[in-house]
């Protein structure tokens, strides 16, 4: 790996200068040594992806010849998809003789350039991130000390490597299917404001209902914030509108658990008095009682192919990025209203 000459080798002292503080105030927010306000943790972490700054901790640790990690920056470890993603990043790389350093970024932006920082600490040999937002500080961060990343769930602006779904169809056809079955007041609880995957789903659900014929209503769309407790919020405020839905799309499985229990604590029964789908599929949503309508994503595929990714970008840095899209599966089940199958026999 090339390195910088000492002169070209931005500084602490730098990082503050360019940021407008003190050189305390830069370790304070770097290492979390006491609370700093949002607006300059936010100007120092601006500073430190301009400045390409890297602690000299990671430096070191870069001129090491590294020991065959990958190390993945994502949220929501315990949602049941990115658990399906970790685990087909991790099959795949140990196959290919490395380990795997998780690092998790809450989808908050400040978490995630801290959690890229200190997977580079660890002297990993790649990047997997599935980004907050546009990803632009972290995927910056990591470029300047020319470790490759690949971006996975959400797509960005940033000339990367990166692989995700796409959205916008998979989304309107819950919403045609929805229609089909004469449904005309349909919500969807959306996720997290700033993520590509809210926008995408929102946009895919605004175009269902306009190729069914519909107006879109913004008060038909809750934001669920991409959590069970959000979505149980948004499925009340629901319900309590003069003319409530019909039908509801949630956006996430995370959102989906919340729908459900919000509306069994309302006495309702899917599908008799509403329908439900959902944008993320369950290992065991044909389990549920009725089974679970929804669009499926091939997560762990969609780790293996990073991991693909990676291991390319290890091998010949120089190559030109490339974007992926996987088209995920519409699983029809019964929570959309539709009869369930006839018995084998």
């Amino acid at each position: 790996m090339p390195g910088r000459s000492p002169r070209q080798t931005p500084t602490m002292t730098d990082v503050a200068r360019l940021a407008g503080v003190s050189v305390s105030t830069v370790s304070h927010v770097l290492n979390k040594t006491r609370p700093v306000a949002e607006a300059t943790v936010r100007s120092v972490l601006d500073a430190v992806a301009a400045t390409g700054y890297v602690p000299d901790a990671v430096a070191r640790a870069l001129g090491d010849s590294g020991f065959g990690t990958i190390g993945l920056a994502m949220s929501a470890l315990s949602n049941p998809y990115f658990s399906n993603v970790v685990h087909g990043i991790d099959r795949h790389a140990s196959a290919a003789g490395y380990s795997l350093l998780l690092a998790d970024t809450h989808d908050e932006r400040d978490q995630e350039v801290k959690a890229v920082s200190e997977l580079l600490r660890r002297r990993v040999s790649a990047i997997i991130l599935a980004p907050t937002g546009d990803g632009s500080t972290a995927i910056h961060y990591a470029g300047q000390v020319e470790v490759p990343i690949v971006v996975i769930d959400r797509f960005v602006a940033a000339p990367v490597h990166q692989i995700a779904v796409d959205n916008v169809k998979p989304t309107a056809t819950l919403v045609t299917h929805l229609t089909e079955h004469g449904h005309s007041r349909i919500a969807m609880i959306t996720g997290r404001v700033g993520l590509t995957t809210t926008s995408e789903r929102l946009a895919g659900f605004r175009d269902g209902l306009r190729r069914g014929g519909l107006v879109p209503d913004p008060e038909l769309e809750a934001g669920g914030d991409s959590t069970e407790d959000g979505a149980a919020r948004a499925v009340r405020e629901l319900l309590a509108l003069r003319r409530p839905p019909t039908a509801i799309v949630a956006g996430n499985n995370r959102m989906t658990i919340g729908s459900m229990r919000a509306l069994r604590d309302a006495g309702l029964r899917v599908p008799d008095d509403i329908a439900l789908v959902s944008f993320d599929d369950f290992e065991w949503a044909d389990l549920f009682h009725p089974r679970l309508t929804a669009v499926a994503q091939p997560a762990q595929s969609i780790g293996e192919q990073a991991v693909g990714m990676a291991l390319d970008l290890i091998r010949d840095p120089q190559q030109p990025p490339r974007r992926i899209t996987i088209e995920p599966a519409f699983m029809r089940r019964e929570s959309c209203g539709c009869p369930p199958p006839a018995s084998a026999g």
